[in-house]
């Protein structure tokens, strides 16, 4: 009997190329979608495997509910929960409403709480269960306009770290996964700009210039996320896998540093890489 994974957030970038892959490889792959899975469809049927889709919006409680009730209906279990639904909010601390900065924490890390926790007592009462946090290298250092994103992905860390504690006597793996830039429909998307800081009229806007292009560039003309696919099969394959998975150049190179070097000397490498 093939093992049943349930991924949000798979309608494009890493959680397509995810639901894909997976299914290649004998899962049985539900993608949570929110009605717009005309492009994972049109991919599955390329490549000859079956999604099932399933509506699933990580922000309504009751969707999440929904959805994991109709997977445990239809197959009676839920081997692999993959929480890959996300988004970024490109904005200064000062200049972020209210809503934006709500919403960051409401996608990212509200709803894998509330998805994690519909989830979790079926892996427990079956003794068994992987699940895989997709997180960020920027879940173990700062960057600056990505404040909020970079404080959703230091709580997935921390969730992804206590978790692993409660729920390692009911044979529950839990896992994260540090991915770079990839060349994914994350700007178009998945993220979301402050109007007042990319306005004329921001005092920051000299930062945004110098910055932004930078990261634009480096998701717009980034490698393929299949890595990332690769990653989640291998966690969910391999029992022994490390607890923090890097994937991408720029968690190869960053994660390490800021491990070997102090706060200061971390901050002052962050500086002269990006030029701020």
């Amino acid at each position: 009997m093939s093992k049943v994974v349930l991924i949000t957030g798979a309608t494009s970038g890493m959680g397509l190329e995810t639901s894909i892959l997976l299914a290649l490889n004998g899962y049985t792959v539900y993608a949570g979608t929110r009605g717009n899975e005309a492009e994972l469809l049109e991919k599955a049927k390329e490549k000859g495997v079956q999604i099932h889709i399933v509506p699933l919006d990580v922000t309504q409680t009751h969707s999440i509910q929904q959805a994991v009730k109709s997977v445990i209906e239809k197959e009676g279990k839920i081997d692999v929960l993959v929480n890959n639904a996300g988004f970024g909010l490109l904005a200064t601390l000062e200049e972020g409403s209210d809503e934006e900065m709500f919403k960051q924490f409401d996608v990212n890390v509200f709803g894998l709480i509330k998805t994690t926790r519909e989830v979790l007592p079926y892996m427990r009462e079956a003794k068994s269960g992987v699940i895989i946090n997709i997180s960020s290298f920027l879940g173990k250092m700062g960057l600056p306009l990505l404040s909020h994103y970079n404080a959703s992905k230091y709580a997935v860390e921390g969730i992804t770290d206590s978790l692993r504690f409660e729920v390692a006597p009911f044979n529950i793996r839990v896992h994260s996964v540090l991915a770079g830039l990839f060349g994914t429909n994350f700007v178009k998307k998945g993220l979301l700009a402050n109007a007042k800081t990319t306005s004329d009229t921001s005092p920051y806007k000299e930062l945004v210039s110098h910055f932004v292009p930078i990261v634009g560039a480096a998701i717009n003309e980034g490698p393929s996320p299949m890595p990332i696919a690769q990653a989640i099969k291998d966690i969910i394959e391999n029992e022994k896998s490390e607890i923090a998975v890097k994937v991408g150049e720029e968690a190869d190179t960053f994660v390490p540093l800021r491990k070997a070097l102090s706060d200061k000397d971390f901050e002052e490498k962050i500086k002269e890489t990006f030029g701020v």
